[in-house]
Order: structure tokens, then sequence, then C-alpha cells
């Protein structure tokens, strides 16, 4: 076969969300868009602030072409770069500067930078279930064997007495993300201290450095004045991967950056290498006009007051019709435990009624289900109907 060996099970197991997409495409030529109920893809529905088109207009208009649309450092521009650390500084009281700060092409691509950056074949990288899936294929790029935390689905935060009981010395990186993808939920600063304090005494006991990576792609996306920590001030070893996909609803613009402190571990050098391995993965350098677009755009944000104001009839609907689920402090996701446990035949329960939702076996995590919320409010009011004949039919049916 053509096909490499590496590749042949990432395209038999191609991801469910990308699939559930498709085919609510498919069912919206047969059925009707307004008649088909797609909460699959966390693609944001709020437009981008006025201050991004502006932002285009005035750097095409304003700045040198041949300086916009030409190379620059596989960095990044450093006003763009001091910019960005200038913000964080100001809003997490954190001391960064451009040297800190890396480009990068969108979150997704900045964490296979620094995976690649800092993995041997064989090294272990510890993720806390339910996870984002494309965590999977990340460390397997760069041979890599990810290791599994079960969720602890009481409140879905992370289950530390595993993490601990999971490090090894072949541990060399553990990938958090909060606000969650798909659980909406926002790791609490308690949580962080006791994660800090297990990978400090971990790394010490087996003479090794274990690196926290934080994805960060819905930071801004936070709800009844809940906050994220900032990573970097309780634990030395972490690297920050962010997107301004989520807070500025540009996801095709694949923008973002990796944070990497001097406190950390050979920063200096850790850093010297992910410009390397930003340039040699094919990126060679994140998108330029776009990081002139974030220069001019720091500390926007699009109008998240959209998406609580979805998060609130989608909750308390389905737990009114007798879905249990866990209330989302961030992001744009609702996880929902299954009737009964079965997955497989909620989804096919809600596609029969014209609902399409991501399994929770894509996320590790079986008898739950992801629906998005980032789709209009009308939308959802539509939807309502069926969701609760979905209820109903799983009740009967027993």
């Amino acid at each position: 076969m053509v096909i490499s060996e590496k590749m042949q099970p990432m395209v038999q197991n191609n991801s469910a969300i990308r699939a559930m997409f498709e085919e609510g495409r498919q069912m919206a030529e047969i059925y009707g868009a307004e008649n088909v109920y797609d909460f699959s893809l966390g693609n944001p529905n709020v437009p981008a602030p006025e201050c991004v088109k502006q932002a285009v207009i005035d750097i095409l208009e304003q700045e040198d072409p041949v300086f916009v649309h030409g190379y620059m450092s596989n960095s990044g521009y450093p006003d763009v770069r001091k910019t960005v650390a200038e913000d964080l500084n100001k809003r997490f009281g954190t001391s960064f500067t451009e040297d800190n700060i890396l480009m990068t092409v969108g979150a997704a691509s900045g964490l296979n930078v620094i995976l690649k950056t800092i993995l041997n074949p064989g090294d272990e990288v510890i993720a806390f279930a339910p996870f984002f899936v494309e965590y999977n294929s990340y460390v397997k790029n760069y041979d890599g064997e990810l290791v599994v935390i079960s969720p602890n689905t009481e409140d879905f935060q992370p289950n530390l007495a595993e993490l601990e009981a999971k490090i090894t010395p072949k541990t060399k990186a553990l990938i958090i993300n909060t606000p969650n993808n798909p659980t909406g939920v926002v790791y609490s600063e308690e949580t962080i201290k006791k994660m800090a304090e297990i990978l400090c005494r971990k790394e010490k006991e087996l003479g090794t450095d274990i690196i926290l990576i934080s994805d960060e792609p819905y930071r801004e996306l936070v709800y009844d004045g809940a906050e994220v920590p900032f990573i970097t001030k309780y634990y030395h070893n972490t690297v920050i991967g962010y997107s301004y996909s989520k807070s500025l609803s540009i996801p095709g613009e694949r923008i973002g950056y990796l944070v990497i402190p001097d406190e950390m571990t050979d920063g200096k050098e850790v850093y010297q290498a992910a410009v390397i391995a930003n340039r040699i993965l094919g990126s060679v350098n994140a998108p330029s006009l776009f990081q002139r677009v974030i220069m001019r755009c720091i500390g926007q944000t699009s109008d998240i007051s959209v998406y609580d104001k979805n998060r609130k009839l989608l909750y308390e609907s389905l737990k009114e019709y007798g879905y249990e689920c866990i209330k989302p402090e961030g992001a744009f996701y609702l996880f929902v435990k299954a009737p009964g446990g079965d997955e497989e035949r909620f989804c096919a329960v809600c596609k029969k009624h014209h609902i399409l939702v991501v399994p929770g076996s894509s996320f590790f995590c079986a008898g739950y289900v992801r629906i998005a919320y980032c789709v209009t409010y009308e939308q959802i009011q539509r939807s309502l109907p069926a969701f609760k004949a979905v209820m109903e039919e799983m009740r009967n049916s027993k």
C-alpha cells in the first residue's frame, strides 16, 4: 500500500466530528437547512469584531505591501510578539518579552511545534479524558505515546490521583485544556495548584523534566464571573498554546502563538528549537497579514454574550426535559450524559430527529455526547421540540 503504516489507522479513524459535519451538510440538502439541527462542529457563529475588518483595510492601505506579504523571522514579526507579550504582562502580571512568544499557525500547529521540540520516540504524554481527539494524533506524529487519565464524571475536574499514579520516567509532558473542550469546565485554581505540586514532586523524585502544555483556545470564553488561572504562574515548566480562532471568531485564518517562559528548564534553548520546528514542519511562519491584524486588535474579543445566551437557553431547556449535564463555565459546549448511558443509540435517535451531536467516545469518554452551541439562537429554539422528543423516545423504548 502506498499510504504509510502510521497514516493507515488515522485514515480509518478519521475524525467523527468532521464526519458528522459532512453528514449534516447532506441532511440539509435533503430536509432543508432550517430542519436540521447541527451541533457537531465548534465553528464560531458570532462575527469577528469590527476591528478585524478595519485592521485588514488599514494594513493594506497604510503598510508597505512588500513588508506585509513578505518573509519574516520564523518566530514572527518582533513588534507583534512584543505586543502579545505586553498584553499578557498587563493582564496576568507576568514578565514576558517578544523572545518568549512564537507566532504559530493556530493552536493546533503550536501544539505540534512544541511536541516536535520536546518528544523522543517512546516518550509519554498524559491527557485527561475527555479531551480533544486530535491530541492523540499530534503525539503520534512524533512517535510519542498518549497516556489517558480516566474521566472524573462527577464534576469533570482532572483526576489527579490517577495522574500521580501514571507518571513514569518516560513521562515528558502533560496536556491540559481549560476551559475544556468538550465539557466547558474551567479547571479551578485549587486543581491547578494541586496539579503543579504533583508535577514538581514527580520531577524531583524521578530526576526528569515534565512539561505542562496548556492548550488555551477558549481562554476568553467564560461566563458567570469564572476566572481561568494563568498556568505559568503556578508551574515553572509550562508552555502555553493559544489561538485567536474563538476569541476573535477567525478560525480559518489560523493564527495563534506559543508562550515559552525563561523560567522553564533550558527555556531559551527550547524556544530556539521551537522556532526551527515551526520552520521544518512546513509552516515556516504564521500568516503575515493576520499577525499584523492581531497587533491592531490586541485585547479585543467577539461578542461573548451571544454564546452565554445560547448556553442558558440550551442548558436550562435540556435540564427541564430530564437530561443530565454539567453547567459549562466556559467554551461553547454542553457535555450531556446519554440517557441510559448508551451514546450510540442516543446519537441514532438524535439523528432520526435531525439532531447532530458528537459521541463522547470521540473524546475518550463514552456514554456522553458533545453539543456545540456556537450556532444561532434561533436554531437552538427550533431544535428544542426535537430534543424533547428524543428524550421521550429514549424513555419509552427502555
